[in-house]
Order: structure tokens, then C-alpha cells, then sequence
């Protein structure tokens, strides 16, 4: 016969060494958040949080008071509050760690702490929640049998560059945050270096009042994108088409070995890239960007 005995909660546990709880937080609506998150946040020992005004608006919308002992815990002060955290697990309590929106560690703090608990040999469980990673790609009508999330991109065009170049080929489904004020810019950047008939989506405040998915080739989003764009962002872009020496003609080399060399890469060596990202001698490459140049 067969058993399912459930984790036990700190107030059921009489072990000595305490436990980690990532917590996914709702990343819109309040009602999605998960039945457990309110069982965790009452009885924790000590609740980490990224920002402890959020938390106390989140607390009051689901009825509960935490038992213990709140601290804040965020990008600044990441590094030093860690082997605090890690002192009261190996103590024996009951850590629940809370991120404004979405899973720690998925572009949010909670990464050092799970390593630094790992390393003590401290269990690590989570509370499973609502991703803006996953309802993104599900939303975008983009493959989703294999993904590549990105994160955040560079702030600096030339970095930005750089990063989206290392991806190019990239046959999995991208998915990137950006912030509202820096899509247009993102966008533009994308549809450089992936092409402009590139599909991808902007899903813009997902599971709030105004949510909006607008689907279509990069350069289409960024000509929409430079109106003007507000709230919570997550970007899908699909992958790299398969491409044969054949597919690749002289103009798309050339435009390749611009990207680069905007990025910052000497000519000799986008030359190089180019012609091993698409399969072809160098000499190939570099015929299509002399006849480029000598056309003017």
C-alpha cells in the first residue's frame, strides 16, 4: 500500500538543523498566490524579505501575521545579511525568503543564500508560485519544448550588443526583463543582430488589470515599442532558425560582421565568427565584406 506523508512544518519538526523556504510570490494578481505561502509566512521563524513594505501589503491581503522575526533582504545588503541568515538555519529556524514579485534567485536576490545554506549542508525547499518567466513563454505563442532565460540585459549599448551577438545562433527560445524605459532601445538591438522578421512578444504586465501581449517580427515591436511603453516587462524571442551555408547570403555576412564590429570586435576576427557561426570558409565572409565596401 501506498503512502504519502507531507513535509512537515516547523512547528511538526523536532529537528535540530532549521530549513530553507524560497517562497514564489504572486507577479500581479493577489489571488494567485498559492494556499501555502500563508501557512509559511504565519509560522517561519524568520521571514527575509526584499522589500519588508511590500511584504506587509502582501501579509494583510492574505489575513495572516508573521510569528517571527522580519528583516529585509535585498540587492544591498545581500552580502552581509547572508551569514546572518545562515547562522539562525544551522541554529535550527525556519527561514522563509520573500521577493517582491516571481522566485528568488530567477533575477532576484536569494542565490547566495541558497548557496552559502547548501554549503552548511541546510536543507532547501520551495514554495512553488507564479513565474513571469513561464506565463510569458506560455502566453507568447513562441516553441516552448526548449528555452534559454537571459535575464536582464546590459545597460550599455555596446555591452548589449555583445550579449545579444553570444546568442545569435541561439536555436532555443530566448526570454529576457527589461525595464519600460529601455525597450525601445532592447528591441532595436534585437532586431540588429537577430533580424527584423524575428518573431517575439512583449508581455507587459502579466496577470494585472492592463496586461497586454503584443506578438510580431523584433522590428515591428521596436517601431511600437518607441511610442512609449509602461509597466512590468518580460520579452520572448524565438530561436535561431536552422540555417545551411546555402541559406546565408553576402548581405546577411556583411550585416554580421557589422554587429560585432559595433560591439567593439576587430574586423579580422568578426570575420572569423561570422564564418563559423554560419558554417563557411573565411574567405567567403571576407569577399562579401570587401564587395560591400567597394559598392559603397
Amino acid at each position: 500500500m501506498a503512502v504519502c506523508v507531507r513535509n512537515t512544518r516547523p512547528w511538526e519538526d523536532g529537528g535540530v538543523t532549521g530549513i530553507l523556504v524560497l517562497a514564489g510570490t504572486p507577479i500581479g494578481d493577489i489571488s494567485d498566490a498559492p494556499p501555502r505561502l500563508a501557512e509559511e509566512l504565519a509560522g517561519a521563524d524568520v521571514v527575509a524579505a526584499e522589500d519588508t513594505r511590500r511584504l506587509r501589503r502582501l501579509t494583510q491581503a492574505l489575513g495572516v501575521t508573521p510569528k517571527g522575526r522580519v528583516v529585509s533582504y535585498f540587492e544591498g545588503n545581500e552580502s552581509a545579511r547572508t551569514p546572518e541568515l545562515v547562522e539562525e538555519l544551522v541554529g535550527g529556524a525556519r527561514v522563509l525568503l520573500v521577493t517582491d514579485a516571481g522566485m528568488p534567485s530567477v533575477s532576484d536576490p536569494g542565490y547566495r543564500l541558497v548557496a552559502a545554506a547548501v554549503e552548511r549542508d541546510v536543507r532547501v525547499t520551495a514554495v512553488p508560485g507564479p513565474s513571469a518567466v513561464l506565463t510569458a513563454l506560455a502566453l507568447s505563442g513562441l516553441p516552448v519544448d526548449r528555452f534559454c532565460f537571459e535575464g536582464f540585459l546590459p545597460r550599455k549599448a555596446g555591452e548589449r550588443l555583445g550579449r545579444l551577438r553570444e546568442v545569435a545562433g541561439e536555436r532555443r527560445t530566448l526570454v529576457y526583463f527589461e525595464a519600460p524605459h529601455r525597450l525601445d532601445d532592447t528591441l532595436a538591438a534585437m532586431a540588429e543582430v537577430f533580424g527584423a522578421e524575428r518573431r517575439g512578444a512583449v508581455c507587459r504586465e502579466l496577470t494585472k488589470t492592463y496586461e497586454e501581449v503584443r506578438r510580431g517580427g523584433l522590428g515591428e515591436l521596436a517601431a511600437w515599442a518607441a511610442e512609449g511603453v509602461r509597466g512590468e516587462i518580460t520579452v520572448v524571442v524565438e530561436g535561431a532558425p536552422e540555417k545551411g551555408p546555402e541559406d546565408v547570403g553576402p548581405e546577411e555576412f556583411v550585416r554580421r560582421v557589422r554587429v560585432r564590429e559595433e560591439a567593439g570586435e576587430r574586423r579580422k576576427e568578426a570575420i572569423a565568427a561570422v564564418a563559423q557561426e554560419a558554417g563557411v570558409p573565411k574567405r567567403v565572409v571576407f569577399d562579401a565584406v570587401v564587395a560591400a565596401k567597394n559598392s559603397g
